[in-house]
């Protein structure tokens, strides 16, 4: 649509391609800051989430294991009618 005013005409495709930097501005931004996140990231010793999930499960079979060895050294001591030491108190190294 074109107007009778010359100076509407040029302010409209000033403000056009305007808005058309900005965009290419903002993507710019955008991935610069995506890059300085990433190699921030990448210095912060961080452990990624299938590695968490790993030892995460190791541990819960571990404990699992444990819980199991002492229900049946429990049963072993009952069957066998010896004392349960007293609980020692852990020692630093």
């Amino acid at each position: 649509m074109q107007t009778q005013n010359r100076f509407l005409d040029d302010l409209a495709r000033v403000a056009t391609g305007a808005a058309g930097a900005f965009t290419g501005m903002r993507g710019e931004v955008e991935s610069r800051l995506r890059d300085q996140f990433e190699r921030i990231l990448g210095r912060m010793n961080l452990v990624r989430r299938e590695e968490f999930e790993a030892v995460k499960a190791m541990a819960a079979k571990a404990r699992a294991a444990q819980e199991a060895l002492e229900k049946r050294l429990a049963a072993l001591e009952a069957k066998t009618g010896v004392k349960k030491p007293a609980a020692r108190r852990a020692t630093k190294r």
